[in-house]
């Protein structure tokens, strides 16, 4: 049983985390008092069905908090993370900054100061998304050894699940070291056989931003195919499954969407890209632009089903129905409807939103519903990435290029 401090419990942090306290010592730390208060109550700050119900079952009592034995718990403070831990696992968010055209690294920074203040012989763990040749860059500058990057893969609202189940186990480093976190990861794991991979530290660092962006690549391509089929009032569903049907192809990862958006495709396309900068390329950038130009055309279908005044202008209202990319997810930073809403709104469309998740009276100026009754009755096209049972009995109002009722 190793002691694991998380610095960070979002999604990534949350769910290795969790993971890990099946058999070892987990101290979760936060800077937000509301929820680390939460978590030690066993309420999850984040919709995730696994994490759910893992957390209740595996936090430790406060009588127990302080026993070196597995489970977890969650804590403000970096002395009772830090001291003592054999790992620390860091996790915290690195946002794509357009300014520097760069991931924003300084919270990943300012946690390793802290742990070599407390506890400079720890194995630091970097799970958060990071620029290609970061860790070998952050080694030098600190002058220290001890950090490896371990990519993470999983879905928002299916983070633990993602882990219990994993695709393969990445470690970026070739080390005895490595061999003890990946097998702590492989522990944890209800799925038996699991590809292991340890490579450089650069190696899995573009892994991580490779895989996302050829996700988001194939997302761009059915979405493309969507848009020529629906220019040409084509079935797109026969056409997918014609082409899906070649083994090379699959048809996995082919439902049409407003565009590709989330926490990771819309940053890691645009790093990699940053990445390319010196690099000569065609497909990288395009796939960036096809993600722009898609929301385009998706906010102009929107606008031609709208009724029109006497001078032909559109006149009505659009509901956006629902700001969050997945179902069992209560995420919605950059998902793809944002950046249809806007384009909406830049032409002068009313929009407004029905997001029962969302506490504020307005979202990007536009009133918020949560009365799905009352939304219905006001908006004159529903736009839903998805379709859903709430919105079956108005689907003559609804937008959608759903086909499959399913994330991807």
């Amino acid at each position: 049983m190793k002691k694991i401090a998380i610095a960070g419990t979002g999604y990534v942090g949350l769910s290795n985390g969790l993971l890990l306290a099946q058999h070892n010592d987990v101290v979760a730390l936060d800077i937000v008092p509301e929820k680390v208060e939460q978590l030690n109550r066993g309420i999850s700050p984040i919709e995730d069905k696994e994490i759910e119900a893992y957390l209740p079952r595996l936090l430790k009592s406060s009588d127990d908090a302080a026993k070196a034995s597995p489970g977890f718990r969650a804590t403000l403070d970096k002395e009772e993370a830090y001291r003592g831990a054999d790992f620390v696992v860091i996790a915290t968010p690195t946002d794509y900054d357009p300014e520097t055209n760069y991931f924003n690294t300084k919270s990943i920074e300012a946690v390793i100061r802290d742990v070599l203040e407390i506890n400079p012989e720890t194995v630091m763990v970097i799970k958060s998304t990071v620029p290609v040749g970061y860790v070998k860059r952050i080694k030098r500058e600190f002058g220290i050894d001890n950090l490896l990057f371990s990519p993470e893969f999983l879905r928002e609202g299916h983070a633990l699940h993602d882990n219990l189940y994993p695709s393969r186990i990445i470690v970026g480093e070739r080390s005895e070291r490595a061999k003890v976190f990946a097998e702590l990861l492989r522990e944890g794991a209800l799925k038996e056989e699991i590809p292991v991979l340890f490579t450089d530290s650069t190696e899995a660092e573009a892994i991580k931003l490779f895989a996302n962006t050829y996700l988001a690549m194939r997302v761009a391509f059915f979405n493309e195919l969507d848009s020529y089929a629906e220019t040409h009032g084509l079935d797109t569903k026969q056409i997918i499954e014609g082409v899906g049907l070649d083994p090379r192809i699959g048809m996995h990862y082919n439902n049409p969407s407003f565009g590709y958006g989330g926490y990771c495709l819309p940053k890691d396309t645009k790093q990699l890209l940053a990445n390319y900068a010196e690099i000569p390329n065609n497909m990288i950038r395009a796939i960036v632009d096809a993600n722009r130009t898609r929301k385009d055309f998706i906010a102009d279908q929107i606008i031609s089903r709208l009724p029109r005044d006497e001078g032909g202008f559109p006149t009505g209202t659009v509901g956006i129905y629902r700001l969050v990319m997945k179902a069992g997810s209560d995420n919605f930073r950059s998902s793809a409807v944002q950046g249809i809403m806007k384009r909406l709104k830049a032409k002068g469309i009313d929009v407004i939103v029905y997001e029962p998740v969302l506490k504020e009276e307005k979202f990007f100026q536009s009133p918020v519903f949560r009365d799905l009754e009352a939304f219905k009755k006001r908006s004159d096209v529903i736009v839903a990435n998805r379709m859903t049972d709430e919105i079956e009995e108005v689907r003559e109002k609804v937008y959608t290029r759903d086909l499959y009722g399913k994330d991807s």
